[in-house]
């Protein structure tokens, strides 16, 4: 009897290591990603976004990321300075409103269409074709969310509202949009 489970154990082992590795979100830490305020702010941001939306492991400081593909948010990322770029402001149902710069990746400049964090597309975009970054504005330490172009085609982005809690309990705002 002892030798039976003996090779079950040699069956189930292996099987439960193999099945227990995902893979890790590779990512690039930011500039400032050291910042104590990042560590408090990526353990305060809630473990789903949404449907299909799970946390995922990410391979730096500061990171975190959700899904697959991966929506990847980075603390510590360089605060931008007054642009041209467009800003939104997302009220949170929690309470909170965050700043946003979305520009839409390859984008070349001033105010670029695409969806907006409520999921409505605006003039000139075509949803799904493009990736999208979510820089938060007029904070400290500034954080970014990059979706990719197929979650962006699947869903409206107002997961974002699920981090305003986490974002502005760890960062200070010191500039708003206009």
């Amino acid at each position: 009897m002892p030798r039976r489970r003996l090779q079950r154990a040699w069956i189930v082992v292996p099987a439960l290591l193999v099945g227990g590795c995902a893979s890790a979100v590779p990512v690039d830490p930011a500039a400032h990603a050291t910042d104590p305020a990042c560590a408090a702010l990526v353990l305060a941001t809630p473990d789903s976004l949404g449907d299909g939306l799970a946390r995922r492991r990410t391979t730096a400081q500061a990171t975190t990321a959700w899904g697959d593909p991966a929506i990847v948010l980075r603390c510590g990322v360089e605060p931008p300075g007054p642009t041209t770029e467009r800003c939104v402001t997302v009220q949170s149902a929690q309470g909170p409103s965050i700043d946003w710069l979305v520009v839409q990746d390859g984008a070349t400049g001033g105010a670029t269409a695409g969806p907006t964090p409520t999921g409505q597309p605006t003039a000139g975009s075509t949803p799904g074709t493009s990736d999208w970054t979510f820089t938060t504005y007029g904070r400290v330490p500034a954080v970014e969310v990059h979706v990719p172009a197929a979650v962006a085609a699947a869903r409206s982005t107002t997961f974002l509202d699920g981090l305003a809690t986490a974002i502005a309990a760890h960062t200070q705002q010191q500039r708003s949009c206009l």
